[in-house]
């Protein structure tokens, strides 16, 4: 179970007031410790003051927009992030995802159903094992399930919670195909509605990681017309 005081604080990154205001409410209601952002300058610099524990990033700001906040925060943080968009065109979906944010909300929205997805996120973000598991590898890379740790080569990966879990159930089954809805299903389990495409953003961005070369994966490879899968060769090419 995800416990409120266990989370750093929430930051909310909207410029409307009102809506500040009454997400700010919610939040502290069920327990959170709430800050305010009203425009993106101010938002990064609370990121790196405050460590928030989760962000609620609109996209439309004054002097930096949401994109942009979302790319500068992932250069140096895995924070949850959820963002709020005015247009459910899939190439804003897409984008956000591409960008490292977990998850999106159309407006205009149920508060209470916002917090839901908030809590949702955070019980994602950090995965309770059933049972202790042993550590996952292949060459020089390693994966931890009981750290929720993944290194190459010694050094760490930073991974988003999407990626991790993605990783996770691909090195579990090693020459197993996933198709993109079974792999949707370790990240969005309470009926989200996604884009299939947005596999292939997060394998992207998982690639650019860990694969010698991305434009030829070794690791993940591509099952045309099927899926994913994890290497079950012995030996990969450096």
């Amino acid at each position: 179970m995800m416990h409120a005081e266990n989370v750093g604080p929430v930051l909310i990154v909207e410029d409307d007031r009102n809506t500040a205001a009454l997400l700010k409410t919610y939040l502290e209601k069920e327990g959170f410790q709430a800050i305010v952002a009203d425009d993106g300058a101010e938002a990064l610099k609370l990121i790196k003051t405050s460590n928030p524990g989760f962000v609620i990033l609109d996209i439309m700001l004054p002097k930096i927009d949401g994109w942009e906040v979302c790319r500068r925060l992932r250069s140096f943080s895995d924070v949850p992030v959820l963002m709020l968009t005015a247009r459910e065109e899939e190439i804003d979906t897409v984008l956000g995802l591409s960008l490292g944010a977990d998850d999106y909300v159309v407006k205009p929205f149920s508060p209470r159903e916002l917090l839901e997805r908030v809590k949702a996120i955070l019980r994602r973000a950090r995965p309770v094992q059933s049972q202790k598991e042993g550590v996952l590898s292949h060459g020089g890379l390693v994966l931890d399930p009981e750290k929720l740790k993944v290194t190459l080569h010694g050094k760490a990966v930073p991974l988003t919670s999407h990626e991790y879990k993605l990783l996770y159930a691909l090195m579990r089954s090693p020459g197993r195909v996933f198709s993109r809805s079974e792999l949707l299903d370790h990240f969005y389990q309470h009926g989200e509605v996604v884009v299939d495409r947005v596999i292939d953003v997060h394998i992207g961005k998982l690639r650019q990681k860990i694969e010698a070369d991305p434009s030829r994966p070794c690791l993940i490879q591509t099952v045309r017309g099927f899926g994913y899968r994890f290497t079950d060769e012995d030996t990969v090419e450096p």
